[in-house]
């Protein structure tokens, strides 16, 4: 997959996050889509200071609505074993900023693109696919939320853009490196993305 599609990927993946929301996966994917909006279009948070609130505001909002265990879980795949108790941890603390703040910069510029909801469909009795669809200038972009319940909340364990799963494009990436080296490469190969080596 191209870079800049995995760059547009994380973008709605978390400009778009789901909620701890007690009701069906599409009135809480409208809630927080909403919440979101919300804070992206906020005239008065203007210039750099401005940007910095927003991305602790939609930090706050889509770091309570993943559910990283998950998302880390079927990301490695029967690699998730291969880690100590230890090591998984630091991946799920990786694995989340990679995903939170990796490219915060990009959706703090977001356009005033539309947000259109489509069917929610249910996938087995805890997990369901929520469609929606990103209006541009340039295209419609079909983005599918698949997420899990846990208790009366729904959270998101994966997305998937035009036909694209976040989790399989991470998990070939993680895979290979796993193939021929340690899991302690994989968190040093995390750290240096995300700044911490």
């Amino acid at each position: 997959m191209r870079k800049k599609t995995v760059v547009f990927i994380i973008i709605v993946f978390l400009m778009v996050p789901l909620c701890v929301y007690a009701g069906p996966p599409l009135e809480a994917v409208k809630t927080q889509v909403n919440k979101v909006l919300d804070v992206l279009r906020d005239s008065s948070l203007k210039g750099e200071a401005g940007k910095k609130v927003k991305r602790e505001k939609i930090r706050n909002i889509s770091g309570n609505m993943f559910d990283y265990t998950e998302l880390s879980k079927r990301t490695l795949g029967q690699n998730w074993s291969k880690l100590n108790a230890g090591q998984q941890t630091e991946f799920l603390g990786l694995y989340k900023t990679l995903l939170e703040d990796a490219y915060a910069d990009k959706i703090i510029n977001y356009a005033d693109e539309k947000v259109v909801f489509g069917k929610e469909t249910t996938l087995s009795e805890k997990t369901a696919e929520v469609q929606t669809t990103i209006i541009t200038k340039k295209a419609d972009i079909p983005i599918y939320y698949r997420v899990i319940q846990k208790g009366a909340d729904w959270k998101v364990y994966d997305v998937v853009i035009e036909g694209v799963s976040l989790v399989s494009n991470y998990r070939n990436q993680f895979k290979e490196i796993l193939s021929n080296k340690t899991p302690d490469a994989l968190l040093d190969t995390l750290r240096k993305k995300v700044g911490k080596a």
